[in-house]
């Protein structure tokens, strides 16, 4: 019996495509929602500062109690 290639040329070459076209689309999509983005999310050293103080105050309110 004469072996089938499963996957032939053509589907690594729609596959190929299809990859580049999706990566093109992410950077697209990306680069029209930054400008949003920048101004509804806080910044990481705000995130970061923010859980800090949360757990210096329940530091201090296990202390006092």
């Amino acid at each position: 019996m004469k072996e089938v290639e499963v996957i032939t040329t053509g589907h690594w070459i729609f596959a190929a495509i299809f990859a580049v076209a999706f990566v093109i689309f992410l950077v697209w999509s990306y680069r029209k929602d930054a400008a949003r983005h920048a101004r509804y999310e806080m910044s990481s050293y705000g995130i970061v500062t923010l859980f800090a103080v949360l757990l210096l105050i329940i530091y201090i309110f296990k202390r006092l109690i």
